[in-house]
């Protein structure tokens, strides 16, 4: 992968970051069609993880669904019981600061 995607994931890991310094981030789930697994988050738990599609990149809230969401930027996964999720595709912009903010509650829930 070395395009638009690539740099929008370097883009996500580094809010990630600014969000949370200490957060650490894995690859899991690698099987044979994705050898190199998912990107996951965390700190005191899963915050999320970062997949990449042929037309997007999406970010996964582990429970997202627990989350405010004031500037709107889960716009996938809606229904499902616990996580929300974020696609974005090329053309998209990214809220940095409520996409840090969004990060930063996650942790905080993680704490407890």
């Amino acid at each position: 992968m070395s395009d638009w995607r690539e740099q929008r994931a370097a883009t996500v890991r580094s809010l990630i970051t600014r969000a949370e310094p200490d957060v650490v981030e894995e690859s899991k789930w690698r099987k044979p069609s994705n050898p190199d697994g998912v990107p996951t988050f965390s700190l005191s738990g899963l915050i999320c993880t970062l997949e990449t599609y042929k037309d997007k990149i999406k970010v996964t809230f582990a429970k997202g669904a627990s989350l405010d969401d004031p500037a709107g930027l889960f716009n996938a996964s809606l229904g499902a019981g616990t996580r929300r999720a974020i696609d974005i595709h090329e053309s998209d912009e990214l809220d940095g600061d409520a996409f840090v903010a969004l990060i930063r509650q996650a942790a905080d829930l993680n704490r407890g």
